[in-house]
């Protein structure tokens, strides 16, 4: 999917001609046909792609248009003042809505950000995890890379809830959240799918490699328990993926399985496979 900063100088030029158009038509028609409202959209298209700058800038330039178009039409007016008037009151209103737009646009991205990421330890949430998994399966396919997922679920986490409080227990997920985030690489994929159960994917991640990250992943998060002498280990499930699964399911469910395999062999361990 194209970014947004992929479609913006196609928007801001997009803008500009249709201001081009909007003012050529505002001469051949004259006084007789309004056109005031579609001076609005160039300047609402260019601050969404193009950001409040953009926009303002539009703003501008369409009042001029505007202005000058309707001169050279011969507009009838009563005082040499109207026209500034009118070139004020024109620039006020598109920029007011080309700032409303961007403020739009921001606060959209803010909630759609927010919409992904857990509230409690900052992590992707499982929606946002699918939706990244599925991205990098499609990946994984086309270039014939491998891919391992690592589930991961918190051993005597209850424990913990009962006996220090439930301030505890999201101190203890928070300090997990951090450990997997500060231990993985820019590339990997850090998430709270809920509970106490977390999820690492590694992309182009080969069976040897997987081990090793998956190991210095484990050591630290046993480091970070025993630093805050919280009664907590952990129960991991990987599964390293030549050719990969089709769905985000498919590959959630079978590093789950190797996860539950682990805790029924007495917890604290790791089940990884390879195919």
């Amino acid at each position: 999917m194209r970014s947004r900063s992929g479609y913006r100088p196609l928007a801001v030029a997009a803008a500009f001609v249709l201001v081009a158009l909007l003012a050529t038509l505002d001469f051949l028609t004259g006084a007789e046909v309004s056109l005031a409202l579609f001076y609005v959209v160039p300047a609402f298209v260019a601050a969404w792609f193009g950001g409040a700058t953009a926009g303002v800038t539009v703003a501008v330039v369409s009042a001029v248009a505007w202005g000058v178009a309707n001169q050279l039409a011969g507009e009838a007016l009563s005082s040499p003042l109207i026209p500034y008037w009118n070139a004020f009151s024109r620039l006020t209103v598109l920029a007011v809505i080309a700032w409303l737009s961007n403020r739009l646009r921001r606060a959209l991205e803010r909630e759609r950000a927010q919409s992904r990421v857990d509230p409690l330890t900052g992590v992707a949430n499982s929606r946002a995890f699918h939706e990244t998994a599925l991205e990098e399966l499609t990946r994984a396919h086309r270039h014939r890379r491998p891919v391992t997922i690592l589930f991961i679920d918190l051993d005597n986490f209850k424990q913990v809830n009962d006996r220090f409080g439930h301030a505890a227990g999201n101190a203890v997920l928070s300090s997990v959240a951090g450990a997997l985030a500060r231990n993985v690489r820019d590339t990997d994929r850090v998430a709270r799918l809920g509970g106490d159960e977390f999820v690492v994917l590694f992309p182009e991640t080969d069976c040897e490699a997987a081990a090793i990250a998956i190991g210095h992943l484990q050591e630290q998060l046993l480091r970070e328990m025993r630093r805050n002498d919280w009664p907590v280990t952990f129960s991991l499930g990987a599964r390293t993926y030549a050719e990969p699964p089709e769905t985000s399911d498919e590959l959630i469910h079978s590093a789950d399985e190797l996860m539950y395999a682990a805790k029924e062999k007495g917890k604290n361990r790791l089940e990884h496979q390879c195919s």
